[in-house]
């Protein structure tokens, strides 16, 4: 009996440690473009580039697996101490290889796709993989109780009543899963809030955004990209180290 119990009660420990959290979306730490040893300078402006090619660096920036969603995502930072406003021209934003291979930039609705699509898919999961181990938790009690009563084996029953418990906990999790479009909302919400695409930099900003590149690129050398000043059209085509 005293073994039946202790193992119920590690059953629920075990689910309440396991359950994962929601997607939060979280702000993304950056330096002074003067801080970066790629930073370039031009009429007053300086400019710099990092990317997250490091699957566990990017998922502590973005909050959620975003390199396991296929984007590679390169922020670049901009400090406007010149007298015109700029703007980026991300149809020429290119990403650069170690071979030579060039990426062009992922437009945001293909970005927005990818990653949700990759939250909804691991949302269901984890809420199927919940509610399986809260069935199997109940189902392991009920068990129990049955052995119990029943003079039946109650290690025997526990065992049957979790995997009942855990198959339709788990069926359930995952119907319930795909009908919460919560964490997509959100993820697509938080992406576009940190595109530097179509953000104009006013003088005397300090700015920040990041470029989302296809995750298909396994290696960065260096980031094209050019500015436009809003005033003049001049534009200002710009290559970074990675």
């Amino acid at each position: 009996m005293k073994k039946s119990v202790s193992i119920i009660v590690v059953l629920i420990a075990f689910v309440i440690s396991g359950c994962a959290t929601a997607y939060k979306a979280t702000p993304i730490p950056f330096k002074a473009p003067s801080a970066y040893p790629n930073v370039v300078t031009l009429d007053g402006v300086q400019i710099a580039a990092r990317a997250y090619v490091d699957n566990e660096t990017a998922w502590k920036a973005f909050g959620f697996d975003i390199r396991g969603a296929g984007i590679l995502p390169v922020q670049v930072i901009i400090d406007n101490q010149g007298t015109n406003h700029l703007e980026m021209n991300a149809a020429e934003a290119l990403l650069e290889e170690s071979d030579g291979n060039l990426w062009p930039i992922l437009n945001q609705a293909i970005a927005h796709e990818r990653a949700t699509k990759y939250a909804h898919t691991n949302e269901a999961f984890k809420q199927g993989a919940q509610k399986g181990l809260l069935g199997a938790v109940a189902g392991a009690v009920i068990g129990a109780a049955v052995g119990i009563v029943t003079g039946e084996d109650v290690l025997e029953a526990i065992g049957k009543g979790a995997a009942v418990g855990g198959a339709a906990g788990g069926t359930m999790g995952g119907i319930e899963g795909y009908s919460d479009n919560q964490a997509m909302h959100y993820i697509a919400q938080d992406l576009r809030s940190k595109s530097l695409e179509n953000k104009e930099i006013s003088p005397g900003s300090l700015a920040y955004g990041v470029l989302f590149f296809p995750g298909e690129a396994t290696s960065v050398r260096k980031l094209r990209i050019q500015l436009i000043e809003k005033e003049t059209g001049k534009v200002h085509s710009l290559v970074f180290d990675l």
